[in-house]
């Protein structure tokens, strides 16, 4: 990698500014393109990662190239995207006119469609697929919390980019099925909105079998339509995802051994959805759920529960207020 040129972060929010910030520590050179609230913030305090398990590193604003303004691509050698789903083409455009021909484009997005809209909007750019396994918190003051486990995937490519991002404390792996990777991950990242809608913390849910069978009917359903599609997904944790079902239906004790021998998830953890529902922002359940219900459309399938999920979401979003901290039983019945 060329370390006079920069790695662009098209969108650092949260997960853009722990990415930055743990390859800036690396020193690599890192442009962050964020919005004003977020530039002012980092560039009041620093910017502050920490993790799980306990590391943390701090940097100073001069040590990164923050701005709100796209033109700071202009000489990025690799500028990787984390914008929303529904943000992508807008982002894309902005890279188009701002970056190098040259640049690798790496999107590190949540859902299945992103890649597909970057490559038309920016024809001729190498544009590699990526998966993001973990969850960060944005805890106000710079600070951005890394609050699970496990490695950044994306397709392997001639330039073998995968290795040239990976850094201490920052691993990313290359595979040659993004796609599989992909799909896998949006099984998982349909508990987002039962996450948001719960208003309780990830491990908390995750340790009460109420709440797990419900994701466990949640992925069920999202399995049956995936595979309708001819996919196989392929999953971001140890476990394939055709056992996550019935090992989330476990009791208590049994499934909280397994989870500790798989995944860590410290007690800080929530979804991204849940922040957006708290701070009163669009979340990505059309990206989710509604793939979801798109396929059970075309395919004649039946998807009650992403249904439910959806319109408990929407309804959450309209009303302003975070999330509802509903129970599974009122998220079965679709009602708040």
């Amino acid at each position: 990698m060329n370390e006079n040129r920069p790695i662009g972060i098209a969108g650092a929010g949260s997960i853009g500014c722990f990415v930055g910030g743990m390859l800036a520590a690396a020193g690599r050179r890192v442009a962050l393109l964020a919005r004003p609230r977020v530039v002012e913030e980092i560039t009041t305090n620093g910017l502050r990662v920490t993790n799980y398990d306990g590391a943390e590193q701090r940097l100073a604003a001069d040590r990164l190239i923050l701005s709100d303004d796209p033109s700071i691509f202009a000489d990025a050698q690799i500028v990787l995207v984390t914008v929303k789903s529904a943000d992508t083409g807008e982002m894309a455009e902005l890279i188009a006119r701002h970056a190098a021909p040259d640049t690798v484009v790496v999107s590190l997005q949540n859902g299945v469609g992103n890649v597909p809209v970057l490559r038309e909007r920016l024809a001729g750019r190498s544009v590699l697929g990526g998966m993001v396994p973990f969850n960060v918190v944005a805890l106000g003051d710079g600070r951005f919390h890394r609050s699970t486990s496990g490695d950044i995937v994306i397709a392997n490519d001639d330039a073998d980019t995968a290795a040239r991002l990976s850094v201490p404390g920052l691993a990313i792996r290359a595979t040659g099925n993004i796609d599989g990777v992909q799909w896998g991950k949006l099984i998982v990242n349909l508990n987002n909105a039962l996450n948001a809608l719960s208003d309780i913390p990830l491990r908390q849910q995750l340790a009460q079998r109420n709440w797990r069978r419900l994701f466990a009917d949640q992925m069920a359903e999202g399995l049956a339509a995936v595979r309708a599609e001819g996919i196989a997904p392929v999953s971001p944790t140890p476990l394939p995802s055709s056992w996550m079902p019935p090992l989330l239906r476990l009791p208590d004790a049994v499934f909280e051994m397994l989870l500790g021998r798989t995944m860590k998830i410290d007690p800080e953890a929530r979804s991204s959805m849940w922040e957006d529902l708290q701070r009163g922002r669009r979340t990505e359940i059309d990206y989710l759920q509604g793939v979801i219900t798109a396929i059970a459309d075309r395919r004649g399938l039946d998807a009650p529960l992403s249904r439910r999920v959806i319109a408990l979401v929407r309804q959450a979003e309209a009303n302003g207020k975070g999330s509802p901290g509903l129970t599974p039983e009122q998220i079965r019945a679709g009602r708040a």
